[in-house]
């Protein structure tokens, strides 16, 4: 099979097309035929070195992809072969088939495309079990969600609304800032030009954001403390700016705020399958709407550009998920 593997650590052109022995299910796996991969920032860091894929993973990146169901192992009851799927990975995305265990795949939703489901699966389980399970998302709440052109961010923005909650984005450009408002947000901040902390507080009337969504980490970390109100959460899943950072503790104190903070690549089958379950039941009835959920695809690239999506995804000009397609 046509497989992208990183041939070194460096930059994008790292990325080769190979062939690959195709994948054999084990008894609680299925083969998916691959149609749509997404591609996320995890990918460009494992490209570069400092994200390594957990033991016993792939070394092929991507993480999430979309296709049809190849071959069931011995024990698969769930899904049959030709059965349209989506689902989370530690790896392998990159590749025309890939083996996943069944308990992480989900059906394509209804009128959803294979190019569409595939910005699902990865944004779908971080924002879901960070917003929602994690921090406890309710109805009427105010959520602040950094970089919210992302494929995570836009996301996060979508599920706010289904959960009739307010979102409150940042992007770093005029045209971003108006795109999140397109797909859901209330307001848009724009990070380059202004302190996105006063203008939360200005916009919340000095009662600041029930809960945030950070990909940034350190270099925020202040000025999201600033942001909360009072028995406010800051949900941390990624740290693109920095892994450390100075912590006011008294702030904290002050505010009965709550940090909470999480990965997804590393969590077992078993926990993935329980979010996978809680997809089913819980966002996978709103997806054939496309309202407020939507796919929001920016571009497609063949399987064998891959470097050149990692190069446009590094350029920052993207708004939602860019998507490999076989």
């Amino acid at each position: 099979m046509l497989a992208v593997e990183i041939s070194s650590f460096g930059s994008a052109d790292v990325l080769k097309p190979v062939e690959r022995p195709k994948p054999a299910p084990q008894p609680d796996e299925i083969v998916i035929r691959v149609q749509a991969a997404g591609v996320s920032r995890a990918d460009v860091l494992q490209r570069q070195g400092k994200y390594p894929p957990p033991p016993g993973a792939s070394d092929i990146p991507g993480l999430d992809v979309s296709g049809v169901v190849e071959e069931i192992g011995a024990a698969v009851a769930t899904f049959r072969p030709g059965d349209p799927v989506c689902a989370i990975l530690a790896g392998g995305g990159y590749a025309e088939f890939c083996a996943v265990p069944a308990i992480q795949a989900l059906p394509i939703p209804s009128g959803w495309t294979p190019v569409e489901a595939a910005t699902l699966p990865e944004n779908i389980f971080t924002v879901y079990d960070n917003l929602v399970t994690r921090a406890a998302l309710r109805g009427g709440e105010t959520v602040l969600i950094h970089g919210g052109t992302s494929g995570i961010g836009s996301l996060a923005v979508m599920l706010a609304r289904a959960w009739s909650a307010l979102p409150i984005a940042t992007a770093g450009a005029q045209p971003k800032c108006e795109a999140c408002l397109q797909f859901g947000a209330a307001r848009a901040i724009n990070y380059k030009e202004s302190d996105f902390s006063a203008e939360v507080l200005r916009l919340t009337s000095g009662r600041g954001v029930d809960l945030i969504l950070d990909m940034v980490g350190g270099p925020y970390l202040d000025r999201n403390l600033d942001s909360l109100a009072v028995e406010g959460r800051l949900v941390i899943v990624a740290v693109q700016g920095g892994r450390t950072a100075p912590l006011e503790i008294h702030k904290l104190m002050i505010k009965r705020a709550r940090v909470l903070g999480s990965t997804m690549r590393a969590r077992t089958p078993a926990q993935k399958g329980v979010i996978a379950q809680r997809l089913l039941l819980d966002v996978w009835p709103l997806l054939p709407a496309r309202n407020p959920i939507r796919p929001l695809v920016d571009c497609t690239f063949p399987l064998r550009d891959a470097a050149l999506a990692h190069q446009h995804m590094e350029s920052g000009a993207h708004i939602g998920k860019i998507v490999l397609t076989t």
